[in-house]
């Protein structure tokens, strides 16, 4: 059976932490900063883990190498 492909726009979006999580990048942090609270930008900062459910259709989907 051949190699899956990995979507390259995942590969962009997604890592896989050591024990098989999955990092994302937290939304709404491009434009329009001024309108934003200080606090929502304040905690938007880093990135965030996918929960549960979303880190396996990712996983299985799009990073089938991931882990």
């Amino acid at each position: 059976m051949p190699k899956m492909k990995t979507k390259s726009s995942a590969k962009k979006r997604f890592r896989i932490t050591s024990l098989g999580n999955v990092r994302a990048n937290v939304a709404f942090k491009r434009h329009q900063l001024s309108a934003k609270t200080s606090k929502m930008k304040r905690q938007h900062r880093g990135t965030f883990i996918v929960s549960t459910a979303d880190a396996h259709n990712i996983k299985k989907f799009y990073l089938p190498y991931g882990a």
